[in-house]
């Protein structure tokens, strides 16, 4: 399987620079774990989900403990026909989820998020999570919406997307349960998100 991101970050900042190069200090730890590149649009990060969440997660807080308003866009994608394997991208949550019932993907998702370390950020996150290929997708979906309810971390519905708020820590890892416990184990689903944090609007 291959499991990557591309990631975008926008500071609303004239020091624009200072705060993307903190942001990409804080993938140091990350780079044996994952593949890394860095353009002048985005940066691709392939690799294992946890190292992953955990990177894209530590990126995003280290941008944003100054005052200034920040905000990353990912496009996520796990299991694309499109890419070859990649077997740095070995999940042992992929491969038990294949056996697991939704109910049961929901409980684990749960305790995974209570279980989430804070980093003291505070951020907000909108996301959009899609199945494809065949199969009945909507139950997935569905099953995923209903666990986002009771993650600790569920904001808002909004049209087409769901809206996270709280500590990046239990945010993120609302996300990389959504991204791995729904949708086929071995099939396509990718995510379109966005994260924001020193909001003026929420001042």
């Amino acid at each position: 399987m291959f499991i990557g991101a591309q990631v975008s970050l926008y500071p609303m900042t004239s020091d624009f620079v200072e705060v993307i190069m903190t942001g990409l200090d804080a993938l140091t730890p990350y780079k044996s774990d994952l593949r890394i590149e860095t353009d002048d649009m985005s940066t691709l990060m392939v690799g294992a989900p946890e190292p992953l969440f955990g990177a894209m997660r530590d990126l995003f807080a280290a941008s944003t403990r100054r005052p200034e308003h920040v905000t990353m866009h990912v496009t996520l994608s796990r299991g694309c026909p499109g890419e070859p394997d990649d077997p740095t991208c070995r999940c042992d949550v992929l491969e038990k989820a294949q056996d697991e019932s939704l109910a049961e993907r929901q409980v684990l998702a749960a305790e995974a998020v209570r279980s989430a370390a804070e980093t003291g950020v505070q951020i907000d996150l909108q996301f959009s999570l899609y199945v494809m290929g065949n199969g009945d997708h909507m139950e997935e979906i569905y099953g995923c919406i209903d666990f986002l309810r009771n993650s600790g971390t569920f904001h808002k519905t909004k049209n087409f997307c769901t809206r996270l708020r709280g500590d990046a820590g239990p945010v993120f890892e609302t996300l990389r349960q959504a991204f791995l416990r729904f949708g086929p184990a071995q099939g396509h689903v990718t995510i379109d998100m966005t994260a924001s944090a020193n909001s003026p609007s929420l001042a």
